[in-house]
C-alpha cells in the first residue's frame, strides 16, 4: 500500500483546509514486543495447565460439568499463547496513520473501523522509541510499561496511550510533530 492509498483512505476524515504532512502504517506480520518476555512463559503455563486439566477430566470420565468447565480456560490459553499475535497482526494491517497541520489521525480496528483524532497542540507527553534501522514507535501520551494482551488494551484492561507504532523513519515523523507543536505554541 502506497502513501497515496493511505491518504485516499484517510481523506474522508479531514476537515476543510486540512492537508496531510505525513501518512503511514505500522509494520505488518507477527511482531514480538518486550512484554512477551513475561507473556510467553505465562501463556504456555496457562495453556499447558488448561489442556492437561481438560485431558485428565475427559480421560477419567468426570461428570459433564467438569468437562465443559475447562473449555473456556483452554480457549483463553489458545488465545494468549497464539491468537493474540494474529489479532495484533490483523489490527496493524488495518491501521493507518495521518499527520496534518492540526492533528494526528489513527484509523484502526479489526471488525469495524475506529477513528482516533488527536490535537497536536494538546499533546503533552510524546515519547520516541527508535531502533537502529530508524523504525520505531511514537507514544502520544504517558508511557506505561504494562503487559499488552490485546491491541489497545493492557493486562489490567486499562487503555494504552495512542501510538504510531512500528513506523519507518520514526525520527522524521517525531520531529514533524515537535515542529508543529512549537509553531502552534509560538503563534499563541
Amino acid at each position: 500500500m502506497t502513501n497515496y492509498d493511505i491518504e485516499a483512505e484517510l481523506r474522508p476524515h479531514l476537515s476543510t483546509g486540512e492537508r496531510f504532512l505525513w501518512t503511514g502504517k505500522p509494520k505488518t506480520g507477527i511482531v514480538f514486543r518486550s512484554s512477551d518476555i513475561i507473556m510467553i512463559p505465562f501463556s504456555l503455563f496457562w495453556a499447558g495447565f488448561a489442556v492437561v486439566w481438560e485431558s485428565m477430566v475427559i480421560v477419567m470420565g468426570a461428570p459433564f460439568i467438569f468437562k465443559i468447565w475447562g473449555i473456556p480456560f483452554v480457549l483463553v490459553g489458545l488465545y494468549i499463547t497464539i491468537g493474540r499475535f494474529f489479532a495484533d497482526a490483523v489490527n496493524r494491517a488495518n491501521t493507518r496513520y495521518g499527520l496534518t497541520q492540526e492533528r494526528i489521525i489513527i484509523k484502526s480496528g479489526i471488525f469495524k473501523p475506529e477513528i482516533k483524532s488527536l490535537n497536536v497542540k494538546s499533546l503533552s507527553d510524546i515519547t520516541l522509541s527508535q531502533k537502529p534501522d530508524n523504525s520505531g514507535t511514537i507514544t502520544l501520551g504517558p508511557v506505561n510499561n504494562r503487559i499488552v494482551m490485546m491491541p489497545g488494551k493492557e493486562w489490567n484492561t486499562a487503555t494504552q496511550s495512542p501510538c504510531l507504532e512500528f513506523i519507518d523513519d520514526v525520527r522524521e515523523v517525531y520531529d514533524k510533530i515537535l515542529r508543529l507543536q512549537s509553531q502552534q505554541s509560538s503563534a499563541i
